[in-house]
């Protein structure tokens, strides 16, 4: 296998921006043509027009100054304006990748890490947006040209060419120095506001039952110690690139005290004349400017190096399936589950153990068990989110691991325990912020989920702004919206995770009776400890400890679970248990 690194991402999409990066070399070297032209009028009035008292040579040299101030002002202009076009293309072309690569990563894979690691990984694209169209793209361009400049410092005044060519190696050892200690300050001082952030996210998200609890006392505590890390952090690294960028204006001077010196020296011994001297400091100031820059824009350069190494890693993660080897037809819901098992990591315990059960349209599984005995797990499974580690699911005989994303959620439709609703309208909830899909089928499912009688009630109906995460509906609202997203392509197979927790009794009732309506010719397993909807079962499985516990038809299993309770069976109790009961 390929080692993924920087240029497997990075080289296509910077290539279709070549021709820009070109362009803007060439103007590049206009602009640094033309910057001879003001050094070249100063020698020129100093050991001419003065001299020699020439007023028409001076009219013809400020209309020919002027010219090149012109032409320089247009270049910098059209300059700037392609490299603003760059940026925009990547921007484009960085974001589309990126939103595309995080969104086709494993449900596993996006809850091994914190959310503020996948948020930080589009401000690193920022950054790497940033160095190739803002200053720094910039500076890359001119750094080429000092070579010329000293070239014609030679030309000009060869004695004080001496002085630069001992100061230009300095300030790049300077440089290089900056850029070593300030990568590593950098990263740990990244490291450290990731770990700040992903509290901070935490914190914002459960605000309700910290405010309801009073408990910012105790956070506020954490936050003071991570925020104090961030500080030192960053106030580390502050001192580095401060003192850099000192050591480098202190260089800065030395170079313009020696130049004038050296120059000093060679006018005495008429070696040099002083309009010679005053354009060659004129001409050192273009020289020493990209070199000081360089040193002071070095944190970027490790900011960006660490910005790389984060999206190439990110980039190199495994995606689930993107394309189907072969397209079928709505399936007719026969869900089969043969000896999977599952764990989140290859050395944690599993989580499911060895499951095997077939279902088929016809009437409603209910799923019943403690806090961790591998429901939800099992859901996410058989709905395709997560991958079995030994095993299979199946759907109509066919493996699901053959389909794609956007194959399956059509047809097994999945309502999670917490369902998360969308900042929007209730419209762009129920379908899928998809604006393509018609009212029609969206009435439809809010009908069959029961909630468009809760909608039409609402000032603005389907257009009714829910806010953060639904937060300006009930908790009942907010699932019967879930279940009506989950029934918009009327799936074959339905997955519903505790759908009834925030229900009242009459929306489980209207819940229940759309179920029993749809188990006439679909597939419906649901985890619910809900008396109402576990009384419209056909068959129970009670799972323990990853395990089923017990299994078969409803009455048998409830007989058996409250039944055997009455007589004191360890058997029995751990069943009723399992029942959540």
């Amino acid at each position: 296998m390929a080692t993924f690194t920087t240029k497997t991402w990075l080289k296509p999409l910077l290539k279709p921006l070549m021709p820009a990066f070109r362009e803007v070399a060439v103007m590049s070297l206009f602009v640094n043509l033309l910057a001879l032209g003001l050094p070249i009028f100063v020698l020129q009035v100093y050991d001419r027009v003065v001299f020699y008292h020439g007023v028409k040579t001076l009219v013809a040299l400020v209309m020919g100054v002027a010219i090149v101030i012109a032409f320089d002002l247009i270049l910098r202009q059209a300059r700037s304006r392609v490299l603003q076009r760059a940026a925009t293309g990547i921007d484009v072309r960085l974001g589309r990748s990126l939103f595309d690569k995080v969104t086709a990563l494993p449900l596993l894979t996006l809850e091994s890490r914190p959310q503020s690691y996948w948020a930080s990984l589009f401000r690193d694209a920022d950054t790497v947006r940033n160095i190739f169209s803002g200053p720094t793209a910039v500076l890359a361009a001119e750094l080429p040209f000092i070579p010329i400049f000293i070239v014609i410092i030679f030309v000009i005044a060869a004695p004080i060419a001496w002085v630069l060519l001992v100061i230009v190696p300095a300030f790049l050892l300077i440089a290089w120095l900056s850029g070593s200690v300030l990568d590593g300050a950098s990263r740990h001082e990244k490291e450290q506001i990731l770990d700040r952030e992903a509290m901070l996210q935490e914190m914002l998200g459960g605000r309700t039952t910290m405010k309801a609890l009073a408990i910012e006392a105790g956070f506020k505590q954490r936050w003071e110690g991570r925020h104090a890390s961030v500080i030192s952090r960053s106030l580390d690294r502050g001192f580095w690139s401060d003192s850099f960028a000192n050591i480098s204006m202190s260089m800065s001077f030395i170079t313009t005290v020696a130049m004038t010196t050296v120059g000093a020296i060679a006018i005495l011994n008429n070696e040099i004349t002083i309009g010679a001297l005053i354009a060659t400091n004129m001409l050192s100031n273009r020289l020493i400017s990209p070199l000081n820059q360089l040193v002071g824009t070095w944190r970027n350069y490790a900011l960006y190096k660490q910005s790389l190494a984060r999206l190439t890693e990110a980039f190199a993660l495994a995606e689930e399936r993107q394309n189907a080897t072969i397209t079928l037809a709505r399936p007719e819901g026969v869900l089969e589950v043969e000896n999977v098992s599952f764990a989140f990591t290859a050395e944690g315990t599993k989580v499911i153990d060895g499951i095997s059960m077939k279902i088929k349209p016809g009437g409603i599984i209910g799923l019943i068990g403690p806090n961790g005995s591998g429901k939800t797990t099992l859901l996410k499974l058989m709905q395709g989110l997560y991958q079995p580690a030994q095993g299979r699911v199946l759907l109509d005989g066919s493996d699901i691991s053959q389909y794609t994303r956007h194959d399956l959620a059509p047809w097994i439709g999945y309502v999670p325990q917490e369902a998360a609703l969308f900042h929007g309208t209730i419209r762009d909830n129920i379908a899928g912020m998809n604006d393509e899909v018609s009212d029609e089928r969206i009435v439809a499912a809010a009908k069959a989920a029961g909630a468009h009688g809760f909608i039409g009630d609402l000032p603005d109906g389907y257009g009714t702004d829910i806010g953060e995460a639904g937060m300006r509906l009930s908790g009942g609202q907010r699932q019967r919206i879930a279940v009506a997203r989950a029934l918009l392509n009327d799936p074959p197979v339905l997955l519903l995770d505790e759908v009834a927790s925030n229900l009242d009794r009459d929306a489980e009732a209207a819940l229940r009776d759309t179920l029993v309506r749809l188990s006439r010719d679909h597939t419906i397993l649901v985890a619910t400890h809900t008396p109402v909807l576990l009384a419209a079962c056909t068959h129970v499985l009670g799972l323990e400890k990853g395990k089923v516990a017990i299994a078969g038809p409803t009455r048998d299993v409830l007989a058996k679970v409250f039944g055997k309770q009455r007589d004191g069976a360890a058997p029995a109790a751990r069943a009723s248990e399992a029942a959540g009961a």
